[in-house]
């Protein structure tokens, strides 16, 4: 067998795995102002161009055409800054490449500043059109290189320097006003540009915050559902290990049982077999809450009779709550629902059997109320189901946490009276399955209320409900339609007798195997001897990892399509929708013989 596999530990996330904000915006803002470098430079070259011609035209100086000449070549090198995107460790050279833009930019933008101190012309048309040109390059240029402070600067400061510069040196009237009005506009926009700095660094500071805080969560999710798997394998597997000496336990108790029938010593029978009954509650508890989770389970929603349900609650929890002196009342309601019986019956069980345990004097009431709700926007008829305790109440913090696997209130002790701590988790799962949502109001030491709220139904004629304390498995057992023989394979020998054992016990002619070439020798020789077997029981995992569902399907076509019942221990999710799929019947370990009586009848059809 299998050992159970331990429990991963998740993974914590630390501020030390978290990225390095200030390089990722420094990449960001590296990445913003190359991009821009491809039109800025077409835009650059044109302007170049018609001012040369423009201002060669009315001052006739050919050293234009030289400037003209220099500062397209300067041009020229901007198109080789986006070999910054073609770079493979462009990320990790953010520095460097920052430093090449900054550069060609002040190279650039010198040339509009030496242009100004070269060629302002006499002529206030043309000094106008000279400062135009150079404040508009300066203010269509800020928002490209926003982004980068230093970028700001090489951009503005030489050609805003240079144009201030010559305008100084002409020192007329108009020029000198005009160079104040060109340093109070540098002034102006350096501030705009610091700005435009600040917001764009904080927008992106926070997006990257926010990636790195949504990364973290994925991770911790993603964490979480992990150790989810890993408990869920973990409480499979310790789970079938359990169950499988349990198994052999219950068979031959019930062997011993039937055949200690007559004598002294039946009592001690009975006594073995209760402590094993218990045992196997609990850990079919657990098996329903692995079935849920799997998905096996499907509702079947019907028209439902509360009275009927409530009559068969009150039936199966009136001497429990005798046996604590303490009231039980489930108030009769001519009301229908729409629902699963089994599994709301299974739902009200657990609270009710919850209420029972932790109240010690005065009573539980169940009742039943018709509502109008107008939660989805519409009129619709509901129905709650309240049911009230006198208990030991539900402190606020803890009232979401009573759902969780394994939590209980006022148990330190583990006292095994209050149960293992899952009737409501199952109840949970129940509420989500069947869309019936639940609500919990308590004062602690003033008792609790559990409110149940369905969708109501219209009255049918006839209202039929199976008692089932279980989550449905299988059809009533019909005694005269058990096998007389049977083939058992399963590849522990403990089992292999103990089942043999209890069938002989009973009447029933059986023949227990350990392997797939055995069981098709038996049922070969079987078919030769005109005693076939009626029936073949199939243990989920044989030995060696073989798959007992695949072993007993290959049987069951090669042998006269013989009848198949699967045994199995496992509560693997996984598992457990597998066998759902194939739809052959299914028992779970460790077996009682009533309900293998049931599940053999059942096979048969």
């Amino acid at each position: 067998m299998n050992a159970p596999s331990s429990v991963a530990t998740p993974k914590t996330i630390v501020n030390s795995e978290l990225p390095d904000l200030d390089a990722l915006i420094l990449r960001e803002q590296a990445a913003s102002l190359f991009s821009t470098v491809r039109p800025a430079t077409y835009s650059d070259s044109v302007v170049t161009v018609v001012f040369s011609l423009l201002m060669y035209w009315y001052t006739d100086q050919l050293l234009i055409f030289a400037w003209m000449a220099v500062h397209l070549y300067t041009l020229m090198r901007m198109p080789l800054m986006t070999a910054y995107f073609n770079d493979a460790d462009a990320d990790k050279n953010v520095e460097h490449w920052i430093d090449i833009y900054c550069r060609e930019v002040f190279f650039n933008t010198a040339g509009w500043g030496l242009a100004a101190i070269l060629f302002l012309p006499e002529s206030v048309p043309l000094t106008s059109i000279m400062v135009v040109v150079i404040m508009g390059f300066c203010m269509g240029g800020v928002l490209a290189v926003a982004p980068l402070r230093r970028a700001t600067y090489s951009l503005l400061m030489p050609m805003m320097l240079g144009l201030i510069l010559a305008l100084l040196l002409r020192a007329s009237v108009l020029n000198l006003a005009l160079a104040c009005f060109c340093a109070a506009f540098l002034i102006a926009i350096l501030r705009f540009a610091k700005a435009q700095q600040e917001l764009l660094t904080t927008a992106l500071r926070t997006r990257f915050e926010k990636a790195a805080l949504a990364e973290r969560l994925e991770q911790q999710v993603h964490a979480t559902e992990i150790a989810s798997q890993e408990k869920t394998r973990f409480l499979a597997a310790a789970s079938h290990d359990l169950r499988q000496p349990l198994h052999a336990i219950a068979l031959l108790g019930a062997a011993l049982e039937k055949e200690l029938s007559d004598r002294p010593e039946q009592r001690n029978a009975s006594r073995l077999m209760r402590a094993v009954n218990s045992l196997r509650h609990s850990l079919d508890t657990m098996l329903d809450v692995s079935r849920l989770d799997a998905g096996v389970v499907v509702a079947e929603r019907q028209p439902v009779a509360l009275h009927t349900l409530f009559q068969s609650l009150n039936q199966s929890f009136i001497n429990t709550a005798s046996e604590k002196d303490i009231e039980l009342r489930l108030r009769s309601s001519p009301l229908w629902v729409d629902s699963d019986p089994q599994l709301l019956h299974r739902m009200l069980s657990n609270l009710i059997d919850n209420a029972i345990k932790y109240t010690q004097k005065g009573g539980v009431l169940v009742v039943a109320r018709k509502r109008h709700s107008k939660d989805t926007g519409m009129h619709t008829a509901e129905v709650w189901i309240d049911i009230y305790d006198s208990g030991i109440g539900i402190a606020t913090e803890q009232q979401s946490r009573v759902f969780e696997e394994f939590y209980q209130i006022g148990n330190p002790g583990r006292d095994r009276s209050l149960g293992l701590g899952i009737g409501l988790s199952i109840v949970k799962r129940l509420s989500q399955l069947l869309v019936h949502p639940v609500e919990v109001r308590s004062v602690q030491g003033h008792g609790s209320r559990f409110r149940v709220r369905l969708q109501a139904a219209r009255p049918q004629a006839a209202a039929q409900f199976a008692d089932d304390q279980h989550l449905p498995l299988l059809r009533p057992y019909i005694p005269a339609r058990l096998p007389k023989r049977v083939l058992v394979l399963d590849d522990e020998a403990d089992v292999r007798e103990a089942m043999s054992q209890l069938l002989h016990a009973h009447g029933i002619e059986a023949e227990a195997v350990a392997t797939e070439a055995e069981a098709a020798i038996a049922l070969q020789s079987s078919a030769k001897e005109l005693n076939p077997f009626a029936l073949l029981i199939c243990d989920f995992r044989l030995a060696n990892g073989i798959d007992g569902l695949q072993v007993g399907q290959s049987l069951s076509q090669r042998f006269f399509n013989i009848p198949l019942l699967l045994i199995t221990g496992e509560t693997a999710p996984e598992r457990l929708q597998r066998v759902r799929e194939a739809g052959v019947p299914v028992l779970f370990k460790p077996v009682n013989t009533e309900r293998l009586f049931q599940a053999m009848t059942a096979a048969l059809g």
